[in-house]
């Protein structure tokens, strides 16, 4: 298995298939590893070169003991995007590992990183609850914080894969580093307020798409597809899923997504239905 050698002394495991540019970076989100890409890596290193890449501390990557921050995290995966060789690249970043994707457009800039794939985000400021169960994760009620967690995003889910993923892979991690993620994602949403926003700031030239499952909400899809007609760039597709992980219930409709977002030339995708 490849290994990159980051800030630290951490070690960085990594799959690296398939061929040809812009390569695909899959970025797995906190307390999450990169199997949670397995079902899409084999579809899309059909298209195009792919890196799938375990954060430190987490899956296959060294369990460093220091604590570490998004900053450290966003060094780490520009270590490994340095090693690859690859000269672009586009993240497709699950749920809060978004922050890092767009951080690295930011720092990299549209040659480096000409497009960008969030996947099941928050994208839009979030609601007071949210914040509490943020607050909730760095106490010592952490672990029915979590579990709420888990029964939110596999509401309705009987997909044993899912089922199998929240327990038995998010679930082995413990107190510190739920309490590191929380930290981490409240500390982005109150310098950024909202993802979009973030987004919004980056220029008028980022092209990103928006793929997810959760929430069920036409309030949410409507403020999202307001963004993209103001700004052009950003496309979001309701997929037909019903977990917070549409990588495991339905890998195809997101590479033909990804896939579209790389080959279209600033045409807007459709709405709730798979892109064409």
């Amino acid at each position: 298995m490849p290994e990159v050698l980051s800030s630290g002394g951490a070690r960085l495991r990594f799959d690296d298939v398939g061929r040809g540019e812009p390569a695909l970076l899959f970025i797995p989100a906190w307390c999450t590893t990169r199997a949670v890409f397995q079902p899409l890596v084999p579809l899309a290193s059909a298209h195009r070169r792919l890196l799938s890449v375990d954060l430190r501390g987490h899956g296959d990557s060294e369990q460093v003991v220091p604590d570490f921050d998004n900053g450290t995290v966003i060094e780490d995966l520009r270590v490994l995007l340095d090693a690859s060789g690859a000269q672009q690249v586009v993240p497709v970043a699950l749920s809060h590992a978004g922050w890092w994707a767009l951080e690295l457009r930011r720092r990299l800039g549209p040659e480096r990183i000409p497009k960008i794939v969030l996947l099941d985000w928050l994208v839009t400021t979030p609601p007071a609850r949210f914040h509490a169960a943020l607050r909730e994760l760095m106490t010592d009620r952490w672990t029915a914080a979590r579990e709420g967690l888990f029964r939110l995003w596999t509401e309705n889910v009987e997909r044993p894969e899912v089922l199998r993923y929240v327990r038995d892979v998010m679930g082995a991690f413990g107190e510190e580093m739920w309490a590191r993620a929380a930290r981490e994602i409240g500390a982005a949403y109150a310098q950024e307020t909202s993802p979009l926003r973030m987004l919004a700031t980056l220029g008028p030239d980022v092209e990103a798409l928006h793929l997810y499952a959760q929430p069920d909400d036409a309030d949410y899809l409507t403020a999202q597809v307001a963004f993209g007609a103001e700004h052009p760039g950003f496309h979001v597709l309701k997929l037909p899923a019903r977990s917070h992980f549409p990588t495991l219930e339905v890998p195809e409709l997101v590479d033909a997504g990804i896939q579209a977002l790389i080959t279209a030339r600033r045409t807007p995708l459709s709405i709730g239905v798979p892109p064409h």
